[in-house]
């Protein structure tokens, strides 16, 4: 365990906003300059390449963008102290470095070979002056994942949010191709982990703490070559769905984010978007404007809106407001 303690020089000035902000003559903020969204980013099609696994971002053409020079916080996650696995790349590297700019210290856990990738998650964290603690290792073992949880309670300080998030995904053309040992590495990486983290970490957490479960799409519309990974993200689905009802009357929040496997929809397909939390979907803001999962429908007073997984235009089309509203024959 690497635990890092670091407070910004005298006179530096520390966090994305502050780099980043101009002041005009009159002592007001000046506008920020207009960038053309289309051409702001790198678009395909990219060389081809690929790596030994698991693979590295910095080796990566172009370097994915997790936010590190583009996300400003505004310390909604203040005095907070949480635990990300797979906190090296992807979605887990872009919430370590949005929580520690939001204010939490932050304890990643990734493998040793992604050393390098951890390193930068590390050192983005000590600039916005709070706590870094680094824990490689493989969450395929129970005795690791409990000294994870030990660790990661003992370098923060306290431990108040927890993210599931590292998983295993390989694609196979049939299940024929996939061995009991890659069955077994699939399934230990992303639901074993994911009990005896959060079983270890439940002692440490207080009403007004979070769990938050990396699932997928999959778990709603599995791709038929991604068997085993599909079948957990159907597993974390359902277990989020679980612990809302033991841990909602304790003031324990449980969320799930569902992810995309590929960045866009086949020819033919809508795109989805995420966010369940506490077992239910929630609107999308930018596209709903319907009611707030878990309550009533005012038949009077509710818009007409798109169900977002079939072509019905109606009533919004939640989960339980279903018997308000023509049914959807895609929510199961």
């Amino acid at each position: 365990m690497d635990t890092i303690d670091h407070s910004p020089l005298s006179g530096e000035i520390v966090g994305a906003a502050a780099a980043g902000s101009r002041t005009a003559t009159d002592g007001s903020a000046a506008p920020a300059a207009k960038q053309d969204p289309t051409t702001k980013y790198p678009r395909p099609p990219f060389d081809g390449q690929s790596q030994p696994w698991p693979g590295l971002s910095g080796k990566m053409s172009p370097v994915p963008d997790h936010g590190e020079t583009s996300y400003v916080g505004s310390n909604r996650l203040r005095g907070r102290k949480a635990l990300i696995t797979g906190g090296d790349s992807g979605m887990g590297r872009a919430a370590a470095i949005a929580f520690a700019r939001e204010g939490a210290d932050v304890a990643i856990n990734y493998l040793a070979d992604e050393e390098p990738d951890a390193r930068e998650v590390v050192d983005l964290i000590r600039r916005e002056g709070r706590i870094a603690v680094a824990i490689p290792g493989d969450i395929r073992s129970e005795a690791f994942c409990t000294k994870l949880v030990a660790d990661a309670h003992d370098g923060l300080g306290g431990l108040d949010i927890v993210v599931s998030n590292a998983g295993r995904q390989q694609a196979n053309a049939s299940i024929l191709d996939i061995s009991t040992d890659q069955f077994d590495w699939t399934i230990k990486t992303n639901i074993y982990a994911m009990f005896w983290i959060i079983k270890a970490a439940l002692p440490h957490l207080q009403p007004g703490s979070a769990i938050i479960v990396t699932t997928s799409e999959q778990a709603y519309d599995p791709s038929k070559d991604l068997f085993d990974y599909a079948m957990t993200k159907a597993a974390g689905m359902n277990a989020v769905k679980s612990l809302a009802k033991q841990l909602g009357p304790k003031g324990i929040r449980r969320q799930r984010r569902r992810t995309r496997s590929d960045l866009d929809p086949a020819p033919g397909q809508r795109r989805r978007d995420a966010g369940e939390i506490d077992g239910v979907r929630r609107p999308d803001p930018a596209r709903s404007a319907g009611p707030a999962s878990g309550t009533r429908i005012d038949l009077r007073s509710a818009g007409r809106q798109r169900c977002k997984l079939c072509d019905w235009t109606g009533l919004w089309c939640g989960r339980r407001q279903r018997s308000a509203v023509t049914p959807c024959d895609k929510r199961g």
